[in-house]
């Protein structure tokens, strides 16, 4: 890939900051040892026609560069991934494939609906309600994926783009002590986030935040 421009929000509440899913390209980027560039959208240039072109949804993250137009942060990992060792190793790219869609399809949505209820909807009386089950369904799949790193530092032999996937989803509910229940998930996530390519993808992110935060009254 050349000339890579990498689209996120040019500000999210602070809640959601280091949380929206550009963050997972840029990290991906910084692995693969890529230089991009970083474009920002607003909530209202997201829904022109121009913008929508690009995403149809009008999200992020979307990624640009001399291949085309990619959206959908998963897919823009996995792309990035297939061309990199260090994300997909040789040999390695079924069971790295297989930890990417377990991230995405069974571990996300429990964690992100929980994060939905409690950052979006937490002073409603029916996410109150709710909320019992969504953290039972949270704390069976990461009761799962802790069983799984038993004995392990990464979720194969070693650093890949699905451990790249699995930190990014378990950040979803750093506002709770879930992860903090399960010391192995808890290290995991802490050992991840500790790589220079995903401190520099942080930067790189709350770097675009603070140039378009908004001015106070």
């Amino acid at each position: 890939m050349e000339k890579i421009a990498v689209w996120g929000f040019s500000w999210v509440p602070p809640f959601a900051q280091g949380l929206v899913r550009d963050l997972r390209v840029r990290w991906a980027l910084e692995e693969a040892g890529l230089a991009y560039e970083s474009r920002w959208i607003d909530a209202e240039e997201r829904k022109s026609e121009a913008f929508r072109r690009k995403h149809p949804f009008g999200m992020v993250p979307v990624l640009d560069s001399a291949d085309g137009t990619f959206t959908e942060s998963g897919a823009i990992v996995h792309a990035i991934a297939e061309q990199s060792e260090a994300l997909m190793p040789a040999g390695r790219r079924a069971e790295t494939l297989t930890w990417m869609f377990a991230a995405l399809n069974t571990v996300e949505p429990a964690l992100w609906n929980l994060f939905v209820l409690d950052q979006l909807h937490g002073d409603e009386a029916w996410a109150g309600l709710r909320r019992p089950g969504a953290v039972d369904e949270a704390k069976a799949r990461l009761a799962a994926l802790s069983d799984c790193l038993d004995g392990r530092e990464y979720l194969l032999d070693r650093f890949t783009g699905a451990d790249l996937l699995m930190a990014t989803v378990l950040r979803f509910v750093r506002h709770t002590d879930l992860v903090a229940g399960f010391p192995l998930l808890d290290a995991y996530v802490k050992r991840c986030e500790a790589r220079p390519a995903f401190q520099a993808a942080l930067r790189n992110q709350a770097a675009g935040y603070a140039r378009h935060a908004p001015v106070a009254a």
